[in-house]
């Protein structure tokens, strides 16, 4: 038995049982993860950003030829009944189902949806799977919600699954309550972070994950990746010329704002994310959430490059920090755009994590 096996079994079944895609450098790939879905009333989260994921579905990422996987907690069941979320997103699910005309459409299941498990009738049910194991060349990226590694919430859901439905549906809805998620307790989600960049640099594996609904790019948080910049920006300018280091200087200043941003927010534990030993290691990546207030985050996987990207209302002012490609496209004249927020080559993170697990 292996030591990864015997620290965490849940993700060890999901790598052993996971739906086997094999990628090669044609392929495209799409994953979002945690829309939740609801009724279309003002406590549905998927509301606000409804006609943006519309709108990049339909007008870039279908006839772009991706396929889809979408990685869990797509339905909000513990506050909406099925019903009333395929009723009010009928469109949405006939789409969905399109991207199997350029390749391939998976849906997997979170804590939030886990109750599809038993609807007979359930429209996306042949696309349903737990992870995706995704075969690049002979390395492995997994794909799977992320809930699996709390082993406590995870083998005592059915216990409480009844429980969790009751108080959102008839107590936390009717009190405007929002979504009751790990996502928003810091001290969960690092917890939960760490199992899997554990596990994955174990199996030497990049996992694919969602549930948290915070953003990581080879196992960076947005904060991380900004610390690191500028600590490179700083050996850099000791050695540049007069006009390069203006440069560097001004692109410090930016990226200092930004990093100040994240301080302000509060969400001060999750600044820790990245340190989980003295050489961060890419084995893990996180597509963020549909529910964003501001826009929306994404995974592309094109060929042999990885990226985040992050699809936003173009009317807003806001400037975005992004060493790869700080060009926003504009998705014709929707209103909307995509911004590559970091992007790397698959050979590259497969190369840094064997060399470094």
């Amino acid at each position: 038995m292996s030591p990864h096996t015997k620290k965490h079994p849940h993700l060890d079944r999901l790598l052993k049982k996971a739906k086997s895609v094999t990628l090669d450098h044609s392929s495209k790939v799409l994953v979002l993860s945690d829309l939740h879905m609801g009724n279309g009333g003002r406590l549905d989260e998927f509301r606000q950003n409804s006609e943006l994921v519309k709108a990049m579905l339909e007008r870039y990422y279908l006839p772009e030829q991706y396929s889809l996987v979408l990685n869990g907690d797509i339905e909000e069941l513990f506050k909406f009944p099925l019903e009333s979320i395929t009723h009010q997103w009928s469109a949405f699910y006939d789409l969905f189902l399109k991207f199997r005309q350029n390749g391939f459409f998976w849906k997997t299941w979170g804590n939030h949806d886990a109750a599809l498990l038993d609807s007979k009738e359930y429209q996306l049910a042949p696309s349903l799977v737990e992870s995706v194991k995704f075969h690049y060349g002979d390395d492995t990226l997994l794909l799977f919600h992320g809930h699996q590694a709390a082993l406590v919430l995870w083998q005592t859901c059915s216990i409480l699954s009844r429980s969790i439905i009751f108080f959102l549906r008839y107590l936390a809805k009717p009190l405007g309550i929002r979504n009751c998620s790990v996502a928003y307790n810091s001290r969960q989600r690092f917890a939960i972070e760490q199992s899997i960049y554990e596990f994955s640099n174990q199996s030497k594996i990049v996992s694919i994950i969602g549930h948290t609904h915070r953003p990581l790019f080879e196992s960076l948080s947005k904060a991380d990746f900004l610390n690191y910049r500028i600590e490179e920006l700083c050996r850099a300018y000791s050695t540049a010329d007069g006009e390069k280091r203006s440069v560097i200087k001004l692109t410090i200043v930016e990226l200092k704002a930004e990093l100040d941003a994240c301080y302000k927010k509060g969400k001060v534990i999750g600044l820790r994310s990245g340190i989980y030993n003295n050489i961060t290691i890419p084995s893990v990546f996180n597509s963020g959430c549909t529910i964003g207030k501001r826009g929306i985050t994404a995974l592309e996987i094109e060929g042999s490059i990885i990226r985040l990207v992050y699809w936003y209302n173009g009317k807003q002012n806001r400037k975005f920090i992004s060493e790869r490609d700080n060009r926003p496209m504009e998705l014709g004249s929707t209103g909307f755009s995509r911004i590559v927020l970091n992007e790397d080559s698959l050979d590259y993170v497969f190369s840094r994590l064997h060399l470094l697990a």
